[in-house]
């Protein structure tokens, strides 16, 4: 195989790539909208989950719409969907810790608003993992298509003597 075949390959699989995520991103955003369906339905049938929701999945669900939102909306949606918060004896402090945890993972982004008025968005998934700087210059399509990749320069470098 020539380097022109192995450029077309990896350009059509970092375009794969990118059209599974994407694909993914859809999925999980209308599986959110089915599971807040779902669990208003139930509520208002007076059925009871078989299998019920966690706070922090609950949290998930209540942040995928896209809006921010402050632990007092969160707290007001997870009950409008028939979310059980019953179980804690401080159900915003519950919420507010979950919240800061998606925030530390990287699942949703914190918005200060002023004192006591910060919000929550949902952080979407990036698009590319972990691709070194070769590959990101042949996306960008900076480099010269012809040329051999340049090696990575080493992550430690000798000191002088």
């Amino acid at each position: 195989m020539t380097t022109a075949n192995y450029r077309d390959a990896l350009a059509s699989a970092i375009k794969e790539y990118e059209d599974l995520g994407q694909q993914r991103r859809d999925i999980d955003d209308r599986l959110a909208q089915l599971a807040q369906t779902i669990g208003t339905l139930t509520r208002l049938l007076g059925l009871t989950p078989s299998v019920p929701l966690g706070l922090t999945d609950a949290c998930r669900l209540a942040l995928r719409t896209g809006v921010p939102m402050t632990p007092i909306e969160v707290r007001d949606r997870l009950l409008a969907i028939g979310v059980d918060l019953s179980i804690y004896a401080n159900e915003l402090a519950a919420i507010h810790t979950v919240l800061k945890r998606l925030n530390e993972a990287g699942e949703a982004r914190f918005l200060p608003r002023g004192p006591g008025k910060h919000a929550y968005l949902w952080a979407r998934p990036t698009r590319a993992i972990a691709i070194g700087p070769e590959i990101a210059e042949f996306i960008r399509g900076a480099g010269d298509r012809t040329a051999a990749p340049r090696p990575s320069p080493s992550r430690r470098q000798s000191a002088p003597k």
